[in-house]
């Protein structure tokens, strides 16, 4: 592996660095994230699928790798940009290094970058695609960068939804419920794992169906409540969900989650739109507009829903204090809400699993 590599962005931008992991390069579109921690879940969150993700906590790896915190089967990104990495952990469940990991996974590294600079050209001039330049020049891989579709032409969902249907029976901190009396649907658009445990943990059966299962085969299965999963890319190329949700709508309680918000929103007649940089990182202040109280929250989305696009039957439910964004709708006589933000953390915070229950008390209610 050379000694040195380079992040390079689409406007010709380079930041140097050291690579680690897999000794390949990487091309999508280059967004950062501002967490603390949770550098694990980040590479295994399906929602970075096609992304080059740069975080902005200057350390990375130090409490090495956990068996117990991937939210997906495989490392998502395509690649992975930090200030340093650690390459000593201590943490008393670590199993490997994070070097180790992306090089088990074929995922490519670069380190010593300066990420403050990164940060700041991206949100000064917006997201864009990007290349990690590993044992090929900077020109030769902004030369290959400019042949790659843009982010926004790629339907991401199709490479990360699940297969075929399977059910799920592991629990939040592995409690056992003595009952599951409610069935719940997980659409899997680029799912974490902890939505599913969560369900699970508040005793639901959970059963979870590739993005492409229409309205019909959902209701065939019978079940007290729907949930639609995070996941990646522009939802403007998913009409498909879009058309099977719509079938949905008055037949069953749903709830959307960051992707599954902006579904639910298109199914329901609203526009959506691509943000600046995005909102990634676990400290976006939300307000929940029905009780006035403001929640801090993780988050990880390109997309937004266009609030003058909401038809009158329809009411956002919680905003964002950054920039006033729609953070989570509601309609106002169907059993049907979302939220933009990620209320099953991981990484934290856990202030929001609250709205599991608000779906589930929704969901109880319509089956009395």
């Amino acid at each position: 592996m050379s000694k040195s590599a380079y992040l390079v962005l689409e406007d010709g931008s380079r930041f140097r660095g050291v690579p680690f992991g897999s000794a390949s390069e990487a091309y999508g579109e280059v967004v950062f994230n501002t967490s603390m921690t949770g550098y694990q879940e980040m590479l295994t969150d399906p929602s970075y699928a096609g992304q080059i993700v740069v975080p902005t906590y200057p350390m990375v790896g130090n409490y090495g790798i956990s068996k117990e915190d991937n939210e997906s089967k495989e490392v998502q990104v395509s690649g992975f940009v930090v200030r340093q990495q650690c390459q000593e952990p201590s943490h008393r469940e670590s199993t490997s290094t994070l070097t180790d990991f992306l090089l088990g996974q074929g995922i490519p590294g670069i380190s010593e970058v300066d990420t403050r600079a990164v940060t700041k050209r991206i949100r000064t001039h917006g997201v864009m695609m990007g290349a990690m330049a590993i044992n090929i020049s900077p020109e030769e891989a902004l030369s290959e960068l400019r042949k790659k579709p843009q982010y926004g032409n790629v339907d991401y969902v199709k490479q990360v939804t699940a297969a075929e249907s399977y059910n799920w029976t592991q629990s939040l901190k592995h409690l056992a419920p003595e009952t599951t009396d409610i069935k719940i649907l997980v659409s899997d658009f680029g799912l974490k794992y902890n939505i599913l445990r969560i369900l699970r943990s508040n005793g639901c059966s959970v059963e979870v169906f590739p993005s492409n299962t229409t309205a019909e085969q959902l209701l065939e299965q019978k079940p007290d409540g729907i949930m639609l999963s995070p996941g990646p890319g522009d939802p403007e190329l998913l009409e498909y969900t879009v058309e099977s949700v719509r079938g949905l709508l008055g037949r069953v309680p749903i709830m959307g989650i960051c992707l599954g918000n902006q579904v639910l929103a298109r199914a329901l007649g609203a526009k959506t739109y691509k943000l600046k940089f995005g909102h990634r990182g676990a400290n976006h202040p939300v307000q929940d507009i029905s009780t006035g109280r403001v929640y801090i929250t993780a988050q990880n989305h390109g997309y937004s829903i266009d609030p003058e696009s909401l038809p009158s039957e329809v009411e956002v439910s919680h905003i964002s204090m950054n920039d006033n964004t729609v953070e989570g709708i509601r309609h106002k006589s169907l059993p049907a809400m979302s939220i933009q933000y990620h209320s099953e953390a991981s990484p934290g915070p856990k202030d929001n699993e609250y709205i599991f229950n608000r779906f589930l008390d929704m969901v109880r209610e319509s089956k009395s």
